[in-house]
């Protein structure tokens, strides 16, 4: 699995970059604060309804949490399912709060 710092993906925003952001948070944590991912929480990836990215399986996704650890199980799981080049962004929304949005 690839990973990127909040840092790393906080420079190609600002590069304006086209990139696919994927939020597995829940949807109140999303309501709270978001980078402008689409909501896609984990239980759904769990349970295989992933049907909202299948046209992202030869893209690379950014895939983002509140601190790394249920992006990084995303990852795991989409990557047999086809995806091609997931990473997982090491710290989530709580590095990102903490380095960027200060």
């Amino acid at each position: 699995m690839q990973t990127i710092t909040v840092e790393e993906l906080k420079a190609k925003i600002d590069a304006g970059e086209s990139l696919h952001l994927i939020d597995v948070r829940e949807p109140q944590e999303h309501a709270d604060f978001n980078i402008g991912g689409l909501l896609l929480p984990l239980g759904k990836v769990q349970t295989l309804q992933t049907e909202e990215i299948e046209d992202l399986k030869n893209e690379t996704v950014y895939i983002y949490c509140r601190s790394g650890n249920r992006s990084g199980q995303a990852c795991l799981m989409l990557e047999p399912l086809g995806f091609k080049n997931v990473i997982n962004v090491t710290g989530g929304m709580l590095a990102w709060q903490e380095r960027i949005a200060k």
